[in-house]
This record gives structure tokens, sequence and C-alpha cells, in this order.
């Protein structure tokens, strides 16, 4: 036979005698490994090709036979399993820290004082401009003074209406407070029952028409 039958594959091994097989219990015992056992065609190696090549069709028949039925024992379901990879950190943040770049430029300035930064008449008067470049290299100036696209410049807001000027400044305190914007009139106070009652009384105190 073309299959070379191993040990474990032996008829003695099925013997009534052998410890393999317990009548009393029903079961096999543990003596069998996933090694010993045949699973699927890759533990045939070449010998189903060589059957197929030689025209062998019962040795090819009767190892077919020998393979296990469940097919995720099957060598297409054994293939090594590849450890996802780690998704790179790509924000802005941790490439800067993984190059030792300095944080990237503000868009406007955060407080007042940071016009501070921008005194370098001394730098241009000596033209020194490597300075410039070198301090603003390791600690980015803000690109703008305000990043706000709502903002009005004073100029164009004293030209309006003072209406528009009152509903500007509320607006502006309303994005503070976070109050809903509202007219900028008082409600008025109006009191229907004295209003019905003064019709009343001059309805009775009029004159009868004829």
């Amino acid at each position: 036979m073309a299959v070379a039958l191993s040990q474990p594959f032996s008829t003695n091994n099925f013997s009534p005698s052998n410890d393999v097989v317990k009548d009393s219990a029903g079961q096999l015992a543990t003596d069998f490994s996933s090694a010993s056992v045949l699973l699927h065609e890759l533990q045939l190696g070449e010998q189903l090709n060589e059957s197929v090549v030689q025209a062998r069709r019962a040795d090819f028949s009767l190892m077919l036979a020998m393979l296990t039925e469940d097919v995720r024992e099957q060598s297409q379901f054994l293939l090594p399993q590849v450890e996802e990879a780690m998704v790179a950190d790509v924000t802005n943040t941790a490439l800067r820290k993984q190059f030792n770049l300095p944080e990237k430029a503000p868009l406007a300035l955060s407080t007042p004082d940071d016009v501070k930064q921008f005194n370098q008449v001394q730098s241009i008067v000596d033209n020194d401009l490597a300075t410039i470049h070198l301090t603003n290299a390791m600690m980015p100036k803000p690109l703008a003074f305000r990043d706000d696209k709502k903002h009005i410049e004073s100029q164009v807001l004293q030209n309006t209406s003072l209406f528009t000027q009152l509903k500007y400044k509320q607006a502006q305190e309303n994005q503070v407070s976070g109050n809903a914007d509202k007219p900028l009139s008082q409600p008025l106070t109006f009191n229907a029952k004295a209003w019905l009652d003064g019709i009343q009384q001059s309805v009775v105190k009029a004159p009868l028409l004829n």
C-alpha cells in the first residue's frame, strides 16, 4: 500500500484487548494526539499528487477516506493568523512629538498680552532677521490678531444706525451669557380688565342714541 500507516493506526490499536478501547466506559482513552491522527491532506505530503499521477485510484480513495469529515480541520482553515497591525497615530500632536517639532502656530491671539511677542523692532533695526526666524521657529507666533469671522470693525460699526449698534452689543452680551435674542424695548404692561371696565363705563354714561 502506498500509504505507510504509523504505529497509532495499526490494527493492533483497535483490538478488543487493547487499552485504547474501553468497552466498559464506551469511550476511547487519551493515547491519541492531534499530531498522530490523520486530520488534513497536508499530513500526507505529496502522496495524493503521486497517486493521481501514477493512476493509483484505490490509494487515492483510501487516503481521502482516512481524512476527517470535519471541514474545520481542513488545511485551508489552518492558515497562520496574522496579527492586526496597530493603526499608526498620525495626528498632528503625535507627529510633532515624534519629529520634535514645536507646537503649531495659533490662528489668533489668546490674550491681549500676546501682542508683546511681535515687539521685534530692535531686531529689525539691527538687521538681525536670523534671530526673528529662529525665534518664530521655536515659538510660532499667532498668524493673525483675531480669529472671529463675526467680528465687525469699529469703523464699520460706527457708520451704522444706533439700533444696529445696540443689537450688535446685545448679541455680544448674549454670546457670553447664553441668553436668547430678545427685543430691545421693554415689554409693555396692559390691564385688560381695567380697559374693559373703562369701555363699559363710557358706554353706560354715554347718552342713549335715538
